[in-house]
């Protein structure tokens, strides 16, 4: 009896034909919540312009932003796992509305505080938005091909964070300080508001067919004894924990202060220019995820993400120097750089977790609250020296190097007392 033949490789298909509607409405989650963003940078150089705060004050920008992540990481999560994927979307689509409409009543005011309530409740939309949409498309098709839709999101995330600047130069700074009534801030957010608004009611008229979830844990090795461990006696979830707070604290403080540091140290460069400047930077972003892919097939992500450290490290020292155009162009490259490390730091953390990888995930999520304390400290810095400021990320770079080149590895715990 002839036996029957198998293909040699099976390759999971990128999704099925019935998700294909809720996969393209997932996916532009992440283009919207990149634009959201990268638009915090834009008004924090505004502010500075039209309120007359100084840079460590106009940080608070960040801190409205960054924070709210880590206030609604595990609210978002409890919600999803209580009401679902699509509630889950829909509750943060309406926070992400409901921050961009109350934007127009604080520009009114003028009021730095007013409009800081509404960045942080837009940004509750963001992370929540965030903490559904991976999950979400791990469930869009073969688990086997999730890796791939997430990739691809990510791409269109990066589309979305190299439009923010580029929207924001051309409505907000091009108008420079004669904006004094942030009449183009109210037309931007107004805007905004409604194209979400309008994305959240057409999908919650879609109908999301049953999802391919697993719940189940894998055991990650022969010898993974997760169930007995808990979370926190894994000492590399620890740190991972802690280096994914400075990799974010960095990318925060050198995002704030981008469009500065051009107006200040590039002869000529206005605001909307500088604010170009970033957007093509964060294309450099982009680049370095799809070229930090390939490379992890020839290198270990820890060693790569040492690399990128170190190569982060030495431009910052660069980039204090303030020497004009050598200078500009390393605090470009930084975002090169930037693109592996939030992957690279998470996947890492989350190796032989087991049971304890969903709770594992939120935690080393909720490192993002480092985007909102570290530019207050690098403004403090910066009112008095913009370049001197970019001294700050250094010490950041060093935990994540200090993280990639020995703190990643797995150790054995002891468990858990029964």
């Amino acid at each position: 009896m002839q036996p029957a033949l198998t293909p040699a490789v099976d390759r999971p298909a990128f999704t099925q034909s019935k998700y294909l509607v809720t996969l393209g409405f997932v996916t532009s989650l992440f283009m919207l919540w990149g634009v959201g963003i990268t638009l915090g940078d834009v008004l924090n150089r505004h502010f500075q312009q039209v309120l007359h705060v100084s840079k460590a004050d106009s940080a608070l920008v960040q801190f409205s932003i960054f924070g709210a992540y880590f206030v609604m990481g595990l609210p978002a999560g409890w919600f999803m796992n209580r009401f679902g994927y699509q509630r889950g979307v829909l509750l943060g689509l309406g926070l992400y509305a409901a921050g961009a409409f109350l934007m127009l009543p604080a520009a009114s005011a003028a009021s730095f505080g007013g409009l800081r309530i509404a960045l942080f409740i837009l940004a509750c939309g963001l992370a929540t938005l965030e903490a559904v949409a991976h999950p979400f498309l791990d469930g869009l098709g073969d688990a086997r091909s999730s890796d791939r839709r997430i990739t691809f999101a990510h791409a269109i995330n990066g589309i979305g964070a190299i439009s923010g600047p580029l929207i924001g130069g051309y409505f907000i700074l091009r108008s420079g300080t004669n904006d004094t009534d942030l009449t183009s801030v109210k037309t931007l957010y107004l805007i905004i508001g409604l194209v979400v608004a309008s994305v959240g009611i057409v999908f919650s008229f879609v109908k999301v067919p049953p999802l391919v979830v697993d719940h189940e844990a894998v055991p990650e090795s022969p010898t993974d004894t997760t169930a007995d461990k808990k979370l926190f006696q894994h000492r590399h979830f620890v740190w991972a924990c802690v280096a994914q707070l400075f990799n974010v604290a960095a990318q925060g403080g050198t995002w704030a202060f981008f469009i500065n540091y051009g107006v200040a140290y590039m002869p000529g460069m206005s605001d909307a220019q500088a604010s170009y400047f970033f957007s093509l930077s964060l294309g450099l972003m982009m680049l370095g995820r799809f070229l930090g892919t390939y490379l992890m097939q020839f290198i270990a992500p820890n060693r790569l993400l040492a690399v990128a450290a170190f190569a982060n490290l030495c431009l910052c020292f660069i980039i204090a120097q303030h020497w004009g155009c050598v200078s500009f162009v390393a605090l470009m490259g930084l975002n090169l750089f930037f693109s592996i490390m939030f992957p690279t730091i998470y996947s890492l953390g989350l190796k032989d977790l087991g049971r304890h990888k969903g709770l594992g995930s939120s935690f080393i999520v909720m490192g993002v609250v480092g985007g909102a304390l570290f530019p207050r400290l690098m403004g403090i810095v910066a009112n008095r020296s913009v370049a001197e400021a970019y001294y700050l990320p250094i010490i950041c770079y060093a935990v994540v190097f200090l993280f990639a080149i020995r703190l990643y590895r797995v150790r054995s715990a002891q468990p858990a007392a029964k």
